[in-house]
C-alpha cells in the first residue's frame, strides 16, 4: 500500500495558477501510475490527470486539457499537477491517486486525503 501526501492548494482569484504536489511514499512497480482526480461540492469524483513514473502514458479530462499539466519528479517520488488558468468551476477538493494498468483500464488502489482549491470570481 502506498501514502500519498498533497499539498499545495489554496484561494486563487480566476486566472490565476496553482500547483498541486502529492508525495508518494511506499513501492513503485514497473506498471504503476499516479493520478489526480477532484470532487467539487455536491458532485462525484472526476478524474483530471493521468500520467506513469517515467513521464509518458499523460492522459487528461477535456475539461482541464491545455490549461492543467501533470508531471513526475523520479528522485522526490512526488507527482505535481501545474494549473493554470483556473476557473471558478475548478473549485474542488483535489485527490492524488496511485494505481496500475491493467489492459486498457487504470484501477487506482491509493487515495491521498486532499487539497481544497478554490477559485473566485
Amino acid at each position: 500500500q502506498m501514502r500519498l501526501v498533497e499539498s499545495g492548494g489554496g484561494l486563487v482569484l480566476a486566472g490565476g495558477s496553482l500547483r498541486l504536489s502529492c508525495a508518494a511514499h511506499g513501492r513503485t512497480f514497473g506498471s504503476s501510475i499516479m493520478g489526480w482526480f477532484r470532487q467539487a461540492p455536491g458532485k462525484e469524483r472526476e478524474f483530471a490527470a493521468r500520467i506513469n513514473w517515467s513521464g509518458g502514458n499523460i492522459y487528461y479530462a477535456d475539461s482541464v486539457k491545455g490549461r492543467f499539466t501533470i508531471s513526475v519528479d523520479n528522485a522526490k517520488s512526488t507527482v505535481y499537477l501545474q494549473m493554470n488558468n483556473l476557473k471558478p468551476e475548478d473549485t474542488a477538493v483535489y485527490y492524488c491517486a496511485h494505481g496500475a494498468i491493467y489492459g486498457k483500464s487504470a484501477m487506482w488502489n491509493d487515495w491521498g486525503q486532499g487539497t481544497q482549491v478554490t477559485v473566485s470570481s
